[in-house]
């Protein structure tokens, strides 16, 4: 850990907010360091016991203690959430402010906790539930480089990290990585039923095809080359291999994934403007 730790606050528990707090402390954050709120005690009794991280049903409370407040709750309670942080809470422009909640720009976040703010956006996917997240970061002005490297540190705990320039780069991440494992979901899944309509059972299916999509990933972290290039060497020149991919090409794979990721950009424009 390169910076000082600090005392942060996660308000809200649910599952993302779980799998950070749970990655941060096996990666040898202190304990006594992480504060979570939540408004019912069952999730909250489950990290106490199992993290040892100090909780309440009061989010006044641990912000209060917090060095770094973490906003972990549903876009369309963030208004009220706020609002009641303002009140309760002194010294807000004091304290990093951290949202993973989708949608919401940073300028809303002034209107709800005041101009004064410093902030930093974080858009994690649902692999970091298993440690193997793509969080993309993205800061105000006012956010130092330790404020940047304490958040990096945090959520490297979860997967990998990338920081990206603006907002609206952010809302392309979230396009790709962010959306990305529906998609690929979907494509296993259509894998699967291929299989099984050629004879074999749903479970031999999934082991098959989840098998080979964690191989292929492993390769691609682990070779230099371009992914188009990883292609060509599973594809043999007249093979079965090459057959396969001349289906996909007929349909224009690369205008189906272009065509998702710019409806998912733009949903997420739209989603900016409804909170």
């Amino acid at each position: 850990m390169t910076t000082q730790p600090r005392n942060i606050a996660f308000i809200g528990a649910g599952n993302m907010t779980q799998s950070i707090v749970g990655g941060m402390v096996a990666s040898g954050y202190p304990k006594e360091k992480v504060f979570v709120s939540n408004p019912s005690p069952g999730k909250l009794e489950k990290m106490s016991i199992e993290l040892g991280v100090t909780t309440s049903q009061d989010n006044a409370e641990v912000a209060k203690a917090a060095d770094v407040i973490v906003l972990a709750v549903k876009p369309q309670l963030m208004a009220d959430v706020c609002a009641a942080l303002r009140d309760e809470v002194p010294g807000l422009d004091s304290k990093l402010i951290v949202t993973i909640a989708a949608g919401i720009r940073m300028e809303k976040y002034r209107q709800y906790l005041g101009d004064n703010i410093r902030m930093i956006r974080v858009m994690p996917n649902t692999p970091s539930l298993v440690g193997k997240g793509m969080s993309g970061l993205v800061a105000d002005a006012y956010a130092t480089a330790d404020d940047k490297t304490c958040i990096t540190e945090a959520f490297d705990g979860v997967g990998a990290t990338l920081w990206v320039a603006d907002e609206d780069e952010l809302d392309i991440l979230g396009a790709v990585a962010g959306s990305g494992p529906a998609y690929f979901f979907e494509f296993m899944a259509s894998l699967q039923k291929a299989a099984v309509a050629l004879g074999f059972d749903r479970d031999k299916a999934r082991t098959m095809v989840q098998q080979t999509a964690l191989g292929a990933a492993e390769m691609a972290i682990a070779s230099d080359l371009e992914l188009e290039e990883l292609r060509k060497q599973v594809t043999s020149k007249g093979g079965s291999t090459a057959k396969g991919i001349e289906q996909y090409q007929a349909y224009d794979i690369d205008k189906i994934s272009a065509d998702a990721v710019k409806a998912a950009v733009q949903r997420n424009q739209e989603m900016a403007k409804l909170f």
